[in-house]
């Protein structure tokens, strides 16, 4: 297939992650480096950018700077929830989109995401598809959620994964220091997807884990949670608790919905915004116990931990990046690049082309099989997927003892 020569766009959607400017420096340097790409834009705020004509010139960057952006988490373009209509009901934004990509002669657009951004770009991909606008359109993978459909995890899993971890051994060793004991409930993103949760039981490895850890896989019951809190706490005088903000009651209830009207509040694409949970079931344990019970709620703490990422995350989401726009400029359109695990030990996985409509709002949800079977913990199987995902230190750069993060100037583009 001959090359197709024209300006590459990226936008970046949905949750941040500590990662995913890795993904996204990886496929700007590529795009930067190919003499079939004639511009390389960044839209500012996701499709929402693209739709304002809000791009950035990112060729007008100091290469210097933008090689710190594996380092440097968040969004460095800026994020957006926006749900672009279904064309056939109303095709608006693909009209505008259609006249911007024409006005900057976009060819290569590629949105940095999670299942909702899969949904955006399959779209957009098929809408150009049907007007006959010749471009070359990839998702690049991103959430801490890890539930995209057929990958084998996400870039920015891993490092979340590592920093719960790291901190349930952390706020293991603080909780378990007094002579008189507490319960601790931590409360751990995840809305249907118990992935990170799970990462939480990682620190039982070292000895420094959870007693319980709550994954929206299993039904939650109240009693069954409240006896086990009890039992233990009578037996060890101290508890520590992993749960995930999304578990639900057999009702399929969310619990965080018993006392939070948080729960009522939704985003664009319908999701319940979640969190409070912790505060819920501490009043509910201390009513219980009366123990001194104390509710931690680690909220956008685990997807912006860069100081704690995973060199294997950062590395992988450099190779994301930049494969995505090799095979793109090679002719491939309308796929995201996953991976295919090979092996656990050692630790061996290869990149596949997966169509975006495939991807696009699908849900990956944990193994039953690697739930304990009192739904309450992680077994073997767990700690053999995720173990090599969490390997390797960041090679962050410091000034002055603190993180020294990009400086991006974001040049408005001209043509």
């Amino acid at each position: 297939m001959s090359k197709l020569q024209g300006a590459f766009l990226i936008g970046q959607s949905g949750g941040p992650t500590a990662v995913i400017n890795a993904s996204c420096y990886g496929a700007i340097k590529t795009a930067l480096e190919n003499e079939n790409i004639t511009a390389v834009y960044g839209a500012a705020h996701g499709i929402k950018g693209v739709l304002n004509d809000e791009l950035w010139d990112l060729s007008q960057e100091d290469p210097n700077e933008l090689a710190l952006l594996p380092y440097t988490p968040s969004s460095f373009l800026g994020s957006v929830r926006y749900k672009i209509a279904d064309p056939a009901v109303d095709d608006t934004d693909y009209k505008r989109l259609l006249a911007i990509f024409q006005k900057y002669n976009i060819r290569y657009f590629f949105y940095n995401g999670g299942n909702d951004s899969m949904d955006t770009c399959n779209k957009i991909s098929k809408y150009m598809q049907s007007v006959g606008y010749d471009c070359r359109i990839a998702g690049i993978p991103k959430t801490i959620d890890n539930d995209l459909a057929i990958t084998d995890h996400c870039p920015g899993y891993p490092s979340a994964a590592k920093y719960i971890a790291t901190t349930l051994m952390e706020v293991y060793l603080d909780a378990t220091v007094y002579d008189k004991g507490q319960i601790t409930i931590i409360e751990i993103m995840g809305r249907n997807a118990g992935w990170l949760t799970a990462a939480a039981s990682l620190a039982s490895l070292k000895g420094c884990g959870p007693d319980l850890v709550y994954l929206p896989e299993v039904s939650f019951s109240m009693d069954q949670f409240l006896n086990k809190v009890e039992e233990l706490y009578k037996a060890k005088g101290s508890v520590i608790v992993a749960v995930s903000e999304g578990i639900k009651d057999a009702n399929g209830t969310y619990i965080s919905e018993y006392a939070s009207d948080l729960a009522s509040n939704t985003d664009a694409f319908g999701h319940k915004q979640m969190g409070g949970l912790a505060s819920i079931l501490s009043s509910i344990v201390k009513n219980r116990t009366n123990a001194k019970v104390r509710g931690i709620e680690l909220s956008l703490l685990q997807r912006c931990a860069s100081h704690v990422a995973s060199a294997t995350d950062i590395d992988e989401a450099l190779t994301v990046g930049a494969e995505t726009v090799k095979r793109a400029v090679d002719g491939k359109s309308d796929f995201m690049l996953g991976f295919k695990r090979l092996s656990d030990k050692p630790y061996q996985i290869e990149l596949i082309d997966i169509p975006l409509s495939e991807v696009a709002n699908f849900e990956k949800k944990i193994p039953l099989s690697w739930i304990k079977p009192d739904g309450a913990g992680m077994n073997e199987e767990f700690y053999a997927y995720a173990l090599p995902l969490i390997q390797g230190e960041t090679a962050q750069m410091k000034e002055d003892g603190l993180p020294r993060f990009a400086k991006i100037k974001k040049v408005p583009a001209q043509i």
